[in-house]
Formats: C-alpha cells, sequence, structure tokens
C-alpha cells in the first residue's frame, strides 16, 4: 500500500503525457493558470489611464483606487505560479513513493486550492464593487472592456479554484480510506501467534523416512540352535 493511494498508481510508475493531460485535475489547472494570465494581463496593458488628456499621470481604472489593480496584479501572479508549481507536483505524484509524502502534497494542494478560493472571491467582489463607483470619462471608457474582463475571468477563477479544491479533498478522501484498509489488514499484533501449515499445503514433511515392510516373520529361536543352560 505504500506505493498506490491518495488517487495515484504504484510508485515508480511511467506516467502516460496523454492521460495525464486528459485528467480533470490537470485540465483545472490550466484553465486556472489561463484565467489568472488574463486577469493581471488586463490590468497591467490596459486599466492604467489617463484621467484627461491634459494629465499624463496613469491611475487606476477601478475609481482610480490603485489598491484594486495592484490586489487584481498579485492575486494574479500567486495563481499564475501556484498553478505551475502545482501542476509539476501532480507530474511528479507518483514518483513519491512514501504515503506521508503523498498526504502532505495533497493537504497543501487542498489548502492552497481553499486559499485561493478566498482570494479571488475577495478579488472579485472588491474590482466589481470599484467599478461601479467608477466615473465614466474618456480613459475610463478606453479601459472598459479590459476591466469588465478583469472581473469575470475572477469570477471564473472561483469556479475553478474551488473545484480544484474539491478534487484535492477527494484525493485526500481516498487516500485516508486506504490507509485505513491497510492498517486494518497488516497490522500484526504482536501477541498473535502464527497458524500452523494446514493439511495438503504442499510443504514436504522433514520426516520421509520409513522402515521397510517385514515380508517374513522370523523366528524367535532359530532351527538348530538352542539356548545353552547355566
Amino acid at each position: 500500500m505504500e506505493g498506490a493511494s491518495f488517487g495515484a498508481g504504484r510508485a515508480g510508475g511511467a506516467v502516460d503525457p496523454l492521460d495525464f493531460l486528459k485528467q480533470p485535475q490537470t485540465i483545472l489547472r490550466v484553465t486556472a493558470w489561463i484565467f489568472s494570465i488574463v486577469v493581471f494581463g488586463s490590468i497591467v496593458n490596459e486599466c492604467y489611464v489617463n484621467k484627461d488628456s491634459q494629465s499624463p499621470e496613469l491611475l487606476c481604472i477601478f475609481n482610480e483606487n490603485e489598491s484594486a489593480c495592484s490586489y487584481g496584479i498579485a492575486i494574479g501572479i500567486i495563481s499564475f505560479f501556484g498553478c505551475i508549481f502545482f501542476f509539476v507536483v501532480d507530474l511528479q505524484f507518483q514518483q513519491i513513493s512514501s504515503v506521508k509524502d503523498r498526504k502532505r502534497a495533497v493537504l497543501l494542494d487542498l489548502g492552497f486550492s481553499g486559499f485561493l478560493s478566498f482570494l479571488w472571491f475577495v478579488a472579485f467582489c472588491f474590482l466589481a464593487n470599484q467599478w461601479q463607483r467608477t466615473k465614466m470619462g474618456k480613459g475610463a471608457l478606453q479601459g472598459a472592456d479590459a476591466a469588465r474582463a478583469a472581473i469575470a475571468f475572477s469570477f471564473f477563477s472561483i469556479a475553478g479554484w474551488v473545484a480544484l479544491a474539491v478534487k484535492a479533498l477527494q484525493r485526500y478522501r481516498l487516500g485516508t480510506d486506504m490507509s485505513l484498509f491497510a492498517t486494518d489488514q497488516f497490522t500484526a499484533d504482536p501477541n498473535a501467534s502464527y497458524p500452523g501449515y494446514p493439511t495438503g499445503s504442499g510443504i514436504e514433511s522433514t520426516e520421509t523416512y520409513q522402515s521397510p515392510p517385514f515380508t517374513e516373520t522370523s523366528d524367535a529361536n532359530p532351527k538348530g540352535y538352542q539356548v545353552p543352560a547355566y
């Protein structure tokens, strides 16, 4: 059971790239990675605009609140590198032979996915609220599509990371059940005695020698011989 647990095959087995890419967890991870690029890319490229043509200063399009743009960029970058990291972990997961190490990896994935789900929820609410308060000037109209894209993909990222957290939870429960099964079935009782070999087990007995049968009865006193009297 050390080799097969937490939703992966026996340790050391070859990883089929096609099967790996078809896994729901891999698809969700790549999707969340793309969403993060859209969010921080949109904010960096088009969500800093001039307030008017006379002012060269670039301001955040979300109600001129620099914190909104900074938060969106930060959470997008964290999500971007987090997806890459756990993609590599998923790729190397089958090479991990220790059940404890697999458990730590799954718990880390579960905690990170749940935390990112919360951060993306905050990002969606924050950006949407600041966008509602934004006064539509010339600069805001130029970056409106990018701002809406950042808000929309922030919402999509919530669903993506929640799904990843659910998948990690399923893997954790699967691994816990298999570990309990292994404990119940294979833990030896130190006071238990080992059973003997059953009859007809195929184990040869060491006592295989038998005396040859007597074919004729020998006389107690052979003919022509008398016991001398003393």
